[in-house]
């Protein structure tokens, strides 16, 4: 594998060098994931300086090097808990583009100029961040309307990008000890179809679409719809969301909401986007979280970045959810580990221990330090510490589930996410029991059978007539019994010829009494014959069972 020439090319190996020389002898590599307090409920320790300044240090190499930051936030196997904190905190924020190439890119991309399809649209953006910046708009029909539009030629610097860092991440895999451990080819797949999805605009006013669809029941919560006319791949129009954000509530507002209904829901139609969807709002930072102007809803903003979770998945962490919300360690810990891959060095005893310790000290927080995303990130970054590899949607969860006790504490100081978990769990064990009852579900059990009832009179019919022409055959995969037998009469023959050459020495020491003119060495000659003959042949099966011996 050899590095690209290309000058884009070189300017990035340069910029990627200088952090690893910066950066990889400090605190990022000398602090391993470890948790010296297994649940520490005291505030967080103060973010280290170097890991401050390795943010700025992403922040100010571009969008991709961003969401690179934010990717590895989640790889609690070789990034220590600081620097994890310090690179999911990552914000995209920077100088917004001019209003000119606003303009041309919206006109390009809906057909038509913005006079034209907008009765006013804001110059100044609302928001601005690395992949595209949000400008307030009104439509012909008066409707309200928020326009993101995407950076001019941010598609190919994050291909250009992309190319860099994914041949340094193949000479890194080939070439060193932390490449061949870490993979770093595959985080930088993971970069890329994240970046991806999020560059095309079209997929998350889907995933809107979807949510708007699924979360319908939930009435305390906003999803702002897409307007299909006037998006593209690189222009999103939706519903404008007139509020601010969560964190910004100020304690005498928060005297007018109904601060624990709205925790309630937030946190609920997360359960049920992660265990019964399977598809969930991965970003649910203060940022993208509003309160409508009203105080009566919650307005859940940027579905760029979402995860999914399979249906196994799903079993699993909502089982481990509810060991941890009841307080039952040894489950937690048996579940966790169920779930990960176990490596060589996998301490188990250690990390049961510590497990156990993490879930059983929760139970004697008090409701304003419990906070079940953090149990989780603890349970990821002991399992990284003791070798087990743990998958990425349980770190996911941890991050998702920590930003929603921010949010949640922000509405309710008192609500307990435990008490919500054990409050909903009949609820999401319903909806998984009607979701696998649904016609499609059906459908395929009822093809299945449909299979089987086709098929059974032919194989039984077979069957019954090979039982009665006596050809019934019965394999069974024990030991290789050629090897046994084989085995069996090496010993045999060995037992046999020694036998012989025992009786051989009888012999010999029988005929040693009778008197012969035949003699060998002044003794009878026949006694000598059998002792010489059988001197031989024990030397000769000695270095036989020898030779055989070492051979095996």
């Amino acid at each position: 594998m050899t590095l690209s020439l290309n000058p884009e090319h070189l300017k990035r190996y340069k910029q990627v060098l200088t952090l690893m020389v910066k950066y990889g002898h400090g605190d990022l590599v000398k602090s391993a994931p470890i948790v010296d307090d297994p649940l520490d409920f005291a505030p967080p320790p103060p973010v280290p300086p170097g890991a401050k300044e390795l943010a700025k240090d992403l922040e100010a190499l571009g969008p991709t090097f961003i969401k690179l930051g934010q990717l590895l936030s989640t790889r609690s196997d070789f990034i220590p808990p600081a620097y994890m904190e310090a690179l999911s905190m990552l914000q995209d924020n920077i100088q917004p583009f001019p209003y000119e190439k606003v303009e041309a890119i919206v006109n390009v991309e809906i057909g038509a100029r913005i006079s034209k399809a907008f009765q006013s649209f804001d110059p100044v953006p609302m928001a601005a961040a690395s992949l595209g910046q949000v400008h307030y708009a009104v439509l012909r029909s008066g409707q309200e309307v928020a326009v993101k539009v995407q950076r001019p030629d941010v598609r190919e610097q994050v291909a250009t990008d992309l190319a860099a860092i994914g041949e340094i991440a193949e000479f890194l895999d080939k070439h060193t000890e932390t490449g061949k451990r870490f993979e770093f080819t595959k985080i930088v797949s993971e970069l890329r179809k994240a970046l991806l999805r999020e560059l095309d605009y079209r997929e998350e006013a889907q995933t809107m679409r979807l949510m708007r669809e699924k979360l319908s029941d939930f009435k305390r919560l906003v999803i702002p719809a897409p307007v299909d006319d006037y998006s593209s791949g690189r222009v999103l129009t939706m519903e404008y969301v007139d509020g601010s954000k969560i964190t910004k509530l100020h304690p005498i507002a928060r005297m007018e909401v109904d601060g624990h209904a709205l925790a309630e829901e937030v946190f609920r139609s997360y359960l049920h986007q992660i265990l019964i969807l399977g598809i969930f709002h991965a970003d649910p930072h203060p940022g993208n979280v509003f309160l409508t102007a009203d105080n009566s809803k919650v307005a859940l903003l940027d579905f760029g970045m979402i995860a999914r979770v399979g249906p196994q998945m799903q079993d699993q962490l909502l089982k481990l959810l509810l060991a941890i919300s009841e307080g039952q360690s040894d489950r937690a810990a048996a579940v966790a580990q169920a779930m990960g891959t176990e490596k060589d060095h996998f301490d188990e005893a250690s990390f049961l221990r510590d497990i156990a310790e993490i879930v059983s000290q929760q139970q004697g927080a008090t409701v304003q330090n419990l906070e079940v995303g953090k149990i989780v990130m603890h349970v990821t970054q002991v399992a990284a510490r003791t070798g087990l590899s743990l998958p990425e949607e349980l770190t996911m969860l941890g991050k998702t589930l920590l930003n929603l006790d921010l949010v949640g504490r922000t509405l309710d100081p008192t609500f307990d996410p435990n008490e919500s978990i054990r409050r909903n769990s009949a609820e999401l064990m319903r909806a998984k029991t009607f979701k696998s009852l649904s016609p499609g579900n059906l459908l395929n059990s009822l093809l299945d059978a449909k299979e089987l009832i086709e098929k059974l009179p032919g194989r039984l019919n077979q069957f019954l007539e090979v039982v009665a022409n006596n050809k019934l055959k019965i394999h069974l995969d024990t030991i290789d019994e050629k090897v046994v037998m084989t085995g069996l009469q090496k010993v045999a023959n060995r037992i046999t010829l020694g036998l012989i050459l025992a009786s051989l020495i009888v012999g010999a020491s029988m005929l040693m009494r009778i008197e012969t003119s035949f003699r060998i060495f002044g003794y009878p000659g026949f006694a000598m014959l059998l002792f010489l003959l059988a001197c031989g042949g024990g030397l000769s099966l000695a270095w036989q069972i020898m030779k055989s011996d070492m051979r095996s």
